[in-house]
């Protein structure tokens, strides 16, 4: 569900994906060039495609690429595409290690703490591991919602597994065994889009939803520390202050105790101040963009990668200066990593148009009264001006004081 075009980073180690397309690089002040790139159409093993009554496949896909991320050593990558298939990568030196084939298009992955496994979340509600150590193995189901998919995390003990689903739940369950469920975060009021654990808090959960806010929680008891309204942030000159929307990313600096979220459809970054130790999150600023915003990550040291659909200023770079993060356009890395870009556009061109969102996912409201009373309006105007007719054909008339005398007989 999010944009077919984003961001992942480990260490000083940046992917930047578009359409079928992702380009690796560096952050570092160097001149390294650019250090791999791979196209997903020239990946073999196709899942099978189901077949109509004809015979012919159906439900074809192509090869944009749905989900990407980093191992948190920074060892391996893996991300899935629209054909339905799990690429594994090993960063050093870059290779493909395995393409293996999901049985429903995912709409999240992440690896294990101990990168053993890899996780893999689809839309028709179930998790997959897929083992690390043996990428040819297939996968394995591991559990299941009654709705789809949205995000999937893992606590940095590999403890839980924290799954959130359209149905509003975030479900905590053990990871030894995922039948096993620990806890439900409740609350929200629409789809959990994203959930975020911080990593030098493990305790605590991030997350977002289509009801337009930010939470968090302490999981394993499924308990709710803190909510922001997102719509209360906004001001009313803004052009898209009635809209519906839900965060795209929340990423986190360990350093500065920030929480970034960048929202769907809206070229706006909301920063919050995480303070653990009262539980709670503290709005600071936004930063509005003049071009649509596909997505963002923290560089611990750096600052806030903005990858935007601009060809002239693919990515923006902000940092904190004097309490108030803002752009540095003076970046070394920034100019170096927006070069690069700038040469593979047409990998970022291609994933402009084809985005959704997540507006399919709201719920759905139907007021049939309003519509039932109205109609019932329109037909007792239609008897007041042509009542219907007596026994000898004419309209029969009621005379004055006869609906008197009936009732008292």
């Amino acid at each position: 569900m999010a944009s077919s075009a984003g961001l992942a980073l480990c260490g000083q180690v940046l992917v930047v994906r578009g359409g079928s397309r992702f380009l690796v690089t560096s952050t570092a002040n160097s001149d390294d060039d650019v250090l791999f790139t791979y196209d997903c159409s020239t990946a073999g093993k196709k899942s099978q495609e189901n077949k109509g009554e004809d015979g012919q496949p159906v439900d074809k896909g192509n090869d944009t690429i749905l989900a990407s991320t980093f191992a948190q050593s920074g060892r391996y990558f893996a991300l899935t595409d629209d054909s339905k298939r799990l690429i594994l990568f090993r960063t050093k030196p870059w290779q493909c290690l395995s393409v293996r084939t999901v049985v429903r298009r995912c709409t999240a992955l992440t690896f294990t703490a101990s990168e053993e496994k890899l996780l893999v979340a689809d839309k028709s509600g179930d998790v997959y591991s897929f083992s690390v150590l043996e990428p040819q193995e297939c996968g394995k189901l591991e559990l299941g919602h009654l709705s789809m998919l949205l995000d999937v995390a893992v606590s940095p003990d590999d403890r839980y597994v924290l799954t959130a689903d359209r149905d509003e739940k975030i479900r905590v369950s053990w990871a030894a065994a995922p039948h096993s469920i620990e806890s439900f975060c409740l609350g929200h009021a629409e789809f959990v889009s994203r959930i975020f654990v911080v990593p030098d808090h493990p305790e605590l959960l991030l997350s977002s939803s289509g009801d337009c806010t930010l939470r968090l929680w302490e999981y394993r008891s499924g308990r709710e520390l803190h909510c922001c309204h997102l719509t209360s942030l906004q001001e009313p000159a803004e052009p898209w202050g009635d809209k519906r929307f839900a965060a795209s990313r929340i990423t986190y600096c360990s350093q500065e105790s920030c929480v970034a979220l960048l929202c769907d459809c809206i070229p706006v970054v909301y920063i919050f101040q995480l303070d653990a130790h009262r539980q709670q999150l503290g709005y600071r600023q936004q930063l509005a963009f003049q071009h649509r915003v596909w997505d963002i990550v923290f560089e611990e040291g750096q600052g806030l990668w903005v990858l935007q659909d601009c060809r002239e200023a693919p990515l923006v770079l902000c940092r904190p200066v004097d309490g108030r993060w803002q752009a540095d356009p003076e970046s070394a890395a920034l100019r170096k990593v927006s070069a690069h870009l700038q040469g593979n556009w047409a990998m970022l061109e291609g994933a402009a148009g084809g985005d959704v969102g997540f507006s399919g996912l709201y719920k759905a409201t139907f007021d049939n009264v309003t519509a039932y009373l109205r109609k019932k309006e329109e037909r007792l105007q239609k008897r007041r001006q042509n009542p219907p007719p007596g026994p000898n054909g004419q309209a029969k008339k009621m005379k004055s004081g006869e609906a008197s005398l009936r009732c008292s007989s």
